[in-house]
């Protein structure tokens, strides 16, 4: 297996556990503080734009290679199996059936207003070193 058949497989195991991840959101009995980290995880992963954009050279992929993994590695550790096993199934059959990831509108206004936070503050500390 090639290093980007590998990749592709990753990628793909990844875009399930974000679903799982959904899906586990949505069920009544995961605990609220694992539920707190999936809804922003998920919030973030199916936002249309990303905090880093990738067209920047190397950083653009840490929140992609690195961030994301680590998110769903600890959200993971705390949603009990059984709620794992119903969300993974659940994700399962939507890739089946709709072979596409839901979009998500509040990571789109997470990453907006972050966006626009660090502009804000870029601006505020060039106005007082121009003072």
């Amino acid at each position: 297996m090639t290093l980007i058949e590998k990749l592709k497989n990753w990628a793909q195991l990844l875009k399930q556990d974000v679903l799982m991840l959904w899906f586990a959101t949505k069920n009544p009995n995961t605990p609220w503080a694992p539920k707190a980290i999936c809804i922003f995880i998920v919030a973030y992963a199916l936002s249309p734009i990303d905090l880093i954009p990738d067209f920047i050279p190397i950083l653009g992929f840490v929140d992609d290679l690195l961030l994301l993994p680590i998110l769903i590695w600890v959200a993971i550790r705390l949603i009990p199996s059984f709620i794992l096993q119903e969300s993974r199934i659940q994700a399962d059959q939507w890739l089946i059936q709709n072979q596409s990831k839901p979009k998500s509108q509040l990571g789109l206004l997470i990453v907006t207003i972050i966006w626009l936070l660090m502009i804000w503050l870029a601006y505020l500390l060039i106005k007082s070193q121009t003072s």
